[in-house]
C-alpha cells in the first residue's frame, strides 16, 4: 500500500460529514451490542480483530497473507457469523448514507434557490415558453424489469425499512430525553431483528413473488411522487400553482416486464402474465380508493361556503336513482356537503370496480376521470384551493396509471417465434412451447378487453435480425385469434454489434408490414425500437459498446427524419456500469442529438429500483433529474454543441473503439477463457442465490458458452472479484491508440458521450481492488490470463488518469470516492472470507457435508460484497 492510497483515506475519514459519521458510529456500535449479546463477547472480538487487520492493510501495516491466514483459523461456521456482521454493517452503513442524502437534499432545496438538475433549473435554463412547447411532447417511461440483480432478500430490505424509520424518529429535532430514549431501543430492537433475518433465501423466486416485490415500490413510493413532480414543473411553469388550472401535464408513464418478460424464462407462462396485470390492478384500484376516500373524508367544505355546481347536483341526482341506498347512506353522514358526498360515492366506485362489481363499477379509467373532473370544476367555482390542490393531485395519478398500474410488455427471443411459425406453418400437432406462445397472445386480447389496449400492446422481439422477426409475431397473432387479434406494437431489440449496424434496414423494412402500416396511420407515426446494452458490452467490450450505441442512435434519429417516423428509442441499461449503467441524468444528457426528442424510455433494473425509487425524496430528486435531462437534451442549443463535438471527435472514437474492441476479444474469446473465468470467480454459485425467477443462461445456445450467458451474472461475478472488467476493460487499449492526450482531453472536455464514457469507467476502477483481484486471478493456473487482465487495468487506470487531469480516481466526486474508499476496507473483509470458501471449493478435497457449509459461506460473502459495493449486474 503507498503513502498517496494511505493518504486518500485519511482524507477521506477525515472528510465525512460529522451527521454521516454520527450516524454510522451509532449503527455501528448497536450492531456490535447485537453480536455481542447473540454471538458472545468473543465473536464480536473477532470481527473486530478482522476489522483491524484489513484496515492495516489498507495502510500497508498488514499483509493480505496474514489476513487470510486469520480467516483460515476460524471454524467455517464461525466465519459464516463474521460474514454475516459485515454483510449487516453495510445495510447499515448504505442507510445512514442514504439518511444523509435525503438531509443534504433537504438542505439545498432553499427558498429561492433553484436546485440544479430540478425541473425548475431546466425552466430557468431553457425559459418558460420553450419548456411548455416541450412538455407537450415530453414523455418519460421508466420499465421496470425483473432482472434478478437485487441480492437482498424482501424481508431483509423490509427490516432495513423499519431500521430507518426509527433512525428517522432519534434524529428527528425537538425530542426529548424520554422519546430518544425510546427511540433507541426500538432501533437496537430492529436491527436485532436485522441479525436474526437469513440474508439468503431458501426457495427461488416465481415470476409473481417478482411482481409482487415490485409492487412494494409502487405502494410505498411511486403512486405518491408522482404527482410531486407534476407538481414541481407546474409551479415552476407559472405562478399560482394550486389555485389554477395546472399548466403541467402528465408525462410519466410506467412500463413493467416482470411477468411478461418469458425470454429465456420458461416459468413466465401466458397465466402468469394474466395474473401480473391482474395483480398491478388491485394494487392500483386500492391506492385510488384509499386516496379518494381520504380526500373526501377532508373535503368537509359546506354547501353554503361552496355551493355545487349545476351539474354536480345532477350526477348526484343520477347517482341516487341508480344507487339509493348507498347515496342516501353518504347524504346522511355527509349533511350539506355535496364534494364530500360525491367523492365518497366515487370511492365507492372504485371499490366495486376493484371488487368486479360490474353493477357499481367504473367501465374504463376515463369514467373515473370524468366523474374527478366534475367535482374538481364545481369546486372551481367557490374553492380553487380545494379543485386544484390534492383533487388535482387524484387527476394525474389516474392519468398515470389507469386502472392497470403499469404497460405490461412481453418479450420473446426472435427464434422461438420462428420455430413456433415452422410449426404452424407445417400443419399438425403443435409443440407445448409453441401453444405457449399462442396462448401469451390470447392472454394479451384478454387484458386489453380487460383494461384497455395501452394495458399490453407492446411485444419485444429479443435478437431481431429482420424485418420478417417483427412480421412474425403478426402471423402468428393472427394464428390464435384471426380478425380477433389483439393490438400490438411489435417492438425489435437489436443488442449484437451486428444487429446494431443492421438496425435501419430491419426498419426499412418494417415499414413494408401491413400490420405496422396500420400501426403508425394509428398512431401519428410512432415507431418504438430498442437498443441493448448489456449484451452489446458483453460482445464488444465497454468503450465500442458505447460508441457502438452513439452510432446507431445517429443512424436511427436519421433514418426517422428521412422516413418521417417519430421514433421512440428504448434504452435496455442495465444497473451496472457494464451492462449500460450509471448516472441517469448524464445518459440522457450523453445521447446523439435529436434522439431523444422530448421521449426517453429505460430499464430499471434490480436493486436499481429499490435505490431509486425506496425513499420519497431520493425518488422525487431522481426522476426531477432525468426529466430536466430529456428536456435539456431536447433543446436545439444542446443538440447542435453535442453534434459538432461528434463529428469533431469521429474519427478518434472509431479509432478508440476499434482498438478497445481488438483487446476486449483477443482476451474474452481466447482458448479456455469461460473455463479460467468460472473458476476464478463464484459465477456458478451465484444461481444459488435464488436473485430470480429466471436462469443465468436462456438455454438457446452451448450451455458453456460465453455467448449463451446472461449479461448479469456476467457482471455480477466480475464484480465479486474485485476486478470489475465489465466496465473498463479494452478501454486502456482504445485510449492509447490515440497519439495526442491533449485531443483525448478535448473530447472529455467537450463531447457528452465521451466525458460520460471516462466518468463511469473511472467509478467502475474505482471499486477494482489490485491487491484482492490478483488472488482471486490467481485461483485459475492461468498466469497469461491474470497477467493480461491486471495489465490492461493499470493501463486503463493511467490513461483514465492523463486523460480527466485527475490525480487520483474520483477526484472530482467528492461524495462518491468518500463512499467508495471508506467502504473499502470491509469488504476486502468479505472478499478474504469468500476466498477462503472459493478456494476450497475449486480444489475440490472436501467432504459434502463441509462443501454445503463452505457455500454457505461463500453465498452470503457474495451478498455482503454486492452490498458493501452497492450494485450487483
Amino acid at each position: 500500500m503507498t503513502d498517496q492510497a494511505v493518504e486518500r483515506r485519511s482524507a477521506a475519514v477525515v472528510e465525512m460529514p460529522d451527521e454521516l459519521r454520527r450516524d454510522v458510529k451509532l449503527l455501528g456500535r448497536l450492531l456490535g451490542d447485537v453480536i455481542a449479546e447473540q454471538g458472545g463477547k468473543d465473536l464480536l472480538a473477532d470481527v473486530e480483530r478482522l476489522r483491524k487487520a484489513v484496515i492495516a492493510a489498507r495502510r500497508g501495516e498488514a499483509s493480505a497473507d496474514e489476513i487470510a491466514a486469520m480467516v483460515a483459523e476460524w471454524e467455517i461456521d464461525r466465519a459464516v457469523l463474521i460474514a454475516r456482521a459485515f454483510t449487516c454493517y453495510f445495510h447499515l452503513a448504505n442507510l445512514a448514507e442514504e439518511h444523509y442524502r435525503i438531509r443534504t437534499l433537504r438542505e439545498r432545496d432553499t427558498e429561492g434557490e433553484v436546485l440544479k438538475e430540478s425541473l425548475a433549473h431546466a425552466v430557468q435554463e431553457l425559459g418558460t415558453a420553450r419548456v411548455q412547447e416541450l412538455v407537450e411532447e415530453l414523455e418519460l417511461h421508466p420499465v421496470l424489469t425483473a432482472h434478478p440483480t437485487e441480492a437482498r432478500r424482501r424481508a431483509v430490505v423490509t427490516a432495513i425499512q423499519r431500521v430507518s424509520t426509527q433512525l428517522t424518529e432519534y434524529n428527528a429535532p425537538g425530542r426529548g430525553a424520554s422519546e430518544r430514549e425510546e427511540n433507541l431501543r426500538r432501533l437496537l430492537e430492529e436491527i436485532d431483528l436485522l441479525w436474526r433475518t437469513a440474508q439468503l433465501r431458501d426457495t427461488k423466486l416465481d415470476p409473481l413473488d417478482e411482481v409482487r416485490t415490485a409492487m412494494a415500490a409502487f405502494d410505498e413510493t411511486l403512486f405518491r411522487v408522482v404527482p410531486q413532480v407534476y407538481r414541481s414543473l407546474d409551479a415552476a411553469l407559472g405562478e399560482g400553482a394550486g389555485t389554477r388550472s395546472p399548466l403541467a401535464r402528465p408525462f410519466i408513464r410506467y412500463g413493467s416486464w416482470i411477468g411478461g418478460d418469458r425470454d429465456g424464462n420458461p416459468n413466465v407462462t401466458a397465466k402468469v402474465t394474466r395474473e401480473a396485470v391482474l395483480i398491478q390492478a388491485e394494487h392500483v384500484l386500492t391506492a385510488l380508493e384509499t386516496a379518494t376516500t381520504r380526500i373526501a373524508r377532508t373535503l368537509t367544505a359546506n354547501a353554503h361556503y361552496a355551493a355545487p355546481s349545476r351539474e354536480l347536483r345532477t350526477a348526484i341526482s343520477a347517482a341516487e336513482d341508480a344507487h339509493p341506498d348507498l347515496v342516501s347512506e353518504l347524504a346522511t353522514r355527509s349533511p350539506q356537503e355535496p364534494h364530500r358526498q360525491w367523492l365518497l360515492y366515487v370511492a365507492a366506485r372504485i371499490s366495486a370496480t376493484n371488487q368486479r362489481d360490474l353493477d357499481l363499477a367504473y367501465r374504463a379509467p376515463a369514467e373515473l376521470l370524468a366523474d374527478l373532473r366534475l367535482a374538481q370544476e364545481s369546486l372551481a367555482r367557490h374553492a380553487a384551493r380545494q379543485a386544484y390542490g390534492e383533487l388535482q393531485h387524484l387527476i394525474w395519478q389516474v392519468e398515470t396509471f389507469g386502472f392497470h398500474l403499469a404497460e405490461l410488455e412481453v418479450r420473446q427471443h426472435s427464434q422461438v417465434h420462428a420455430t413456433a411459425l415452422a410449426e404452424i406453418r407445417a400443419g399438425g400437432e403443435l409443440s407445448p412451447v409453441t401453444e405457449e406462445v399462442l396462448s401469451t397472445i390470447r392472454v394479451i386480447s384478454w387484458i386489453q378487453e380487460r383494461f384497455g389496449v395501452n394495458a399490453c400492446c407492446r411485444y419485444v422481439v429479443s435478437f431481431t435480425r429482420s424485418a420478417d422477426d417483427v412480421a412474425a409475431v403478426y402471423e402468428l397473432a393472427e394464428a390464435a385469434l384471426g380478425i380477433r387479434a389483439p393490438v400490438l406494437d411489435v417492438v425489435p431489440l437489436f443488442e449484437s454489434g451486428q444487429d446494431l449496424d443492421n438496425a435501419p434496414g430491419v426498419l426499412t423494412g418494417m415499414l413494408e408490414i401491413p400490420k405496422v402500416q396500420t400501426r403508425l396511420a394509428a398512431t401519428g407515426r410512432r415507431m418504438e425500437i430498442m437498443l441493448g446494452y448489456s449484451d452489446s458490452a458483453k460482445e464488444l467490450g465497454p468503450a465500442a459498446a458505447t460508441l457502438k450505441l452513439y452510432q446507431t442512435q445517429e443512424r436511427l434519429t436519421e433514418w426517422a427524419r428521412e422516413h418521417d417516423v417519430k421514433l421512440r428509442l428504448f434504452h435496455g441499461r442495465g444497473g451496472a456500469l457494464g451492462r449500460g449503467g450509471g448516472p441517469a441524468n448524464r445518459a440522457v444528457l450523453a445521447q446523439a442529438p435529436g434522439s431523444v426528442a422530448g421521449r426517453f424510455k429505460v430499464t430499471e433494473q434490480g436493486e436499481v429500483i429499490f435505490a431509486r425509487y425506496g425513499h420519497m425524496a431520493i425518488a422525487r430528486r431522481h426522476m426531477e433529474q432525468v426529466a430536466n435531462a430529456v428536456l435539456l437534451a431536447s433543446s436545439p442549443t444542446n443538440g447542435s454543441r453535442t453534434a459538432a463535438a461528434a463529428a469533431r471527435f469521429r474519427t478518434l472514437a472509431e479509432q478508440v473503439a476499434s482498438a478497445s474492441e481488438g483487446a476486449y476479444r483477443a482476451l474474452t474469446e481466447a482458448p479456455g477463457f469461460p473455463e479460467w473465468f468460472a473458476l476464478v470467480s463464484p459465477l456458478e454459485e451465484i444461481g444459488s442465490l435464488r436473485l430470480g425467477s429466471r436462469p443465468a443462461r436462456r438455454g438457446l445456445g452451448a450451455p458453456r458458452s460465453l455467448d449463451d450467458l446472461r449479461a448479469i451474472p456476467w457482471v455480477f461475478a466480475w464484480a465479486q472479484t474485485r476486478v470489475n472488467l465489465p466496465g473498463w476493460y479494452g478501454l486502456g487499449t482504445g485510449l492509447a491508440s490515440v497519439a495526442s492526450v491533449e485531443e483525448l482531453r478535448a473530447a472529455y472536455e467537450e463531447w457528452p458521450l465521451f466525458n460520460a464514457m471516462l466518468d463511469n469507467a473511472e467509478m467502475s476502477l474505482a471499486k477494482t481492488d489490485r491487491s484482492i483481484a490478483e488472488r482471486y486471478l490467481a485461483l485459475g493456473g492461468r498466469n497469461d490470463f491474470a497477467g493480461q487482465v491486471m495489465a490492461e487495468y493499470d493501463l486503463t487506470r493511467k490513461l483514465v488518469l492523463q486523460v480527466t487531469g485527475h490525480t487520483r480516481l474520483l477526484e472530482n466526486r467528492k461524495v462518491l470516492s468518500r463512499a467508495v474508499q471508506l467502504r473499502d476496507p470491509y469488504v476486502d473483509a468479505l472478499s478474504h472470507l469468500q476466498l477462503r470458501a472459493l478456494t476450497a471449493l475449486r480444489k475440490g478435497e472436501v467432504s459434502e457435508r463441509e462443501a454445503e457449509r463452505l457455500s454457505t459461506l461463500l453465498l452470503l460473502s457474495v451478498n455482503g460484497v454486492a452490498a458493501g459495493l452497492q450494485n450487483t449486474g
